[in-house]
């Protein structure tokens, strides 16, 4: 249990330093972004104090390194600054845009998950039958296909030609949590198409490693029925690295959800950057990068310790 604790304390400490080199890359990226910020907001009917006065109003009249550290320690308590667009709290703004992200990537992972598995297996169970080519087939032209033109083919047939799903998956606080979820199909379904390929693939890979192992022949002498040597002997040792994508893909869930919030004008923290970037709202638009950085970092966290206590050999390398 120690060497656990030492492994996850030093990953910890490893997604810690990888966070921090993001944020300077963040913040250095929107610093070398051409244009004056204070002019961009003002707009050029600005005079020149009033110029002066915003860049003053912004700190940008203080080295950037100055600059830097005093928004690094701000975000490390929540405080992102005020938006330049509409004057509110960063922080305030972007807490019900990221539930709702959140609720979207949690609704494509309670569909997908279950989905990609079952399919993992069966394909696993039947190799090389039709059954898997054609699993196969799907599964690598949905996750070659990119986000958006998933999303236009799912608007084009299952909304604008038949009109079982709303093609806008506009939410509210007022609406009941059906409502949402049949307004969030859509979008939650799109992602599916592109994380499940890539988990049930993992799956059957894994047992088919597993079922030329010697216990699994000995359970084939014995007479035990496939289905029961996949589901009893080959899909426990398979935990390991399926809990390892699995946790890779719900990162991708919620940090790639950007094409997916744009296609389906869904009001989450992928739109919000998107309109920020458009706006040239940096406060809003470094707070989002920084909120997926952490995320994505915190999840591929969550992988590599859920493979760590899954695997006996990683909890002892020597």
């Amino acid at each position: 249990m120690n060497d656990v604790v030492k492994i996850i304390f030093k990953r910890l400490g490893l997604g810690l330093v990888t966070l921090l080199v993001i944020s300077v890359i963040i913040f250095s990226a929107v610093e070398m972004l051409p244009g004056d910020i204070a002019q961009a907001v003002l707009g050029q009917g600005a005079t020149k104090e009033n110029v002066a006065a915003m860049r003053e109003q912004l700190g940008l009249d203080r080295p950037a390194v100055v600059r830097y550290f005093e928004w690094l320690g701000n975000a490390v308590t929540g405080d992102f600054g005020h938006s330049l667009v509409s004057q509110k709290q960063v922080s305030s703004a972007i807490s019900e845009r990221f539930a709702n992200t959140l609720f979207l990537a949690l609704y494509a992972a309670v569909i997908a998950v279950p989905v990609a598995i079952l399919l993992g297996v069966l394909t696993a169970l039947w190799r090389n039958t039709p059954f898997d080519r054609v699993a196969n087939v799907a599964t690598l032209t949905s996750i070659s296909s990119p986000e958006f033109f998933l999303g236009y083919i799912l608007i084009l047939f299952l909304s604008v030609k038949t009109g079982y799903f709303p093609s806008l998956a506009k939410i509210n606080a007022e609406m009941g949590f059906f409502e949402k979820l049949e307004r969030m199909f859509l979008p939650a379904l799109t992602m599916v198409l592109v994380v499940v390929a890539h988990m049930m693939r993992m799956t059957r890979s894994a047992i088919i490693n597993l079922l030329a192992s010697p216990y699994i022949e000995m359970a084939r002498l014995k007479g035990v029925p496939g289905w029961r040597i996949i589901t009893h002997h080959a899909l426990p040792n398979a935990w390991a690295p399926i809990i390892n994508v699995i946790a890779l893909n719900l990162a991708y869930l919620v940090t790639g959800v950007v094409l997916v919030e744009v296609v389906f004008v869904f009001p989450g923290i992928g739109q919000m950057l998107v309109d920020s970037v458009t706006k040239r709202d940096f406060p809003v638009v470094q707070a989002c990068c920084l909120i997926f950085a952490a995320t994505f970092i915190l999840l591929n966290l969550a992988a590599d310790v859920g493979a760590i206590l899954t695997n006996p050999r990683l909890r002892h390398p020597k």
